[in-house]
């Protein structure tokens, strides 16, 4: 039977940071304060998946987990949510979620886990690709290959790599960049998008670093052409 597009989230009240990456991301969302109330309002489909805080408290969100995941129609999808205090408590836990993030959270990151925890139960459907020259980047799975070669790539760098790839031929300032793939929270410097865009050509290698462009006094640009520092 196939589910619905609702996540349901534990506790009953998630932290603001969740709910605004929930929201932005495009999903839909159902907060209960127990596993009574997630049956009560659970979709006639099914519910697409569960992401549990465990953050506060754990003995609840357990509970929570234990009771949804083990009941008949049983949730296929759970991403549990704790500090890196709580590591130990996902020993011996494997048949209760999926996947689990560390809080305090990147958004960006959340919602890579949550992309690439969904893509994995819907199968069939072929993933969502951006490809330019020869790169390729799975948007499911935060992949990225180039001509058939994975390349090895830190998450933020992941992240500019496929924003100027999405955006081919235009130009960004470092500010427009810092603010667009880093979010408003970051607070480093512009000199930091000029460390990854240097790493980025070092991992594209020597023949293909033109791919990422400089624009003198400007910023970057993606696509084919010469570039100069």
């Amino acid at each position: 039977m196939p589910t619905s597009d609702t996540i349901v989230v534990f506790p009953g009240t998630p932290s603001p940071d969740l709910a605004r990456t929930l929201d932005l991301g495009g999903y839909r969302w159902k907060a209960v304060s127990g596993a009574d109330e997630a049956s009560k309002v659970e979709p006639q489909a099914g519910w697409m998946g569960a992401i549990v805080a465990c953050d506060e408290d754990a003995e609840a969100a357990w509970a929570f987990v234990r009771t949804i995941r083990k009941r008949d129609n049983a949730v296929s999808s759970v991403m549990v949510m704790i500090s890196g205090a709580q590591l130990s408590d996902l020993e011996l836990r494997d048949d209760l979620f999926d996947d689990f993030c560390l809080t305090p959270f990147h958004p960006r990151e959340l919602e890579a886990r949550l992309r690439h925890m969904f893509s994995a139960t819907e199968g069939g459907a072929r993933p969502e690709l951006v490809e330019h020259s020869g790169l390729v980047l799975n948007l499911e799975t935060y992949q990225a290959s180039f001509n058939g070669h994975a390349l090895d790539l830190t998450f933020m760098e992941y992240e500019l790599l496929k924003f100027l790839a999405q955006n081919p031929g235009k130009v960004f300032s470092r500010e427009m960049l810092l603010s667009r793939v880093w979010g408003y929270e970051y607070y480093g410097g512009a000199r930091t998008v000029d460390v990854h865009v240097r790493r980025l050509r070092a991992k594209l290698g020597e023949e293909h670093a033109n791919l990422i462009q400089t624009v003198r006094s400007v910023g970057y640009r993606f696509g084919q052409g010469r570039w100069s520092n």
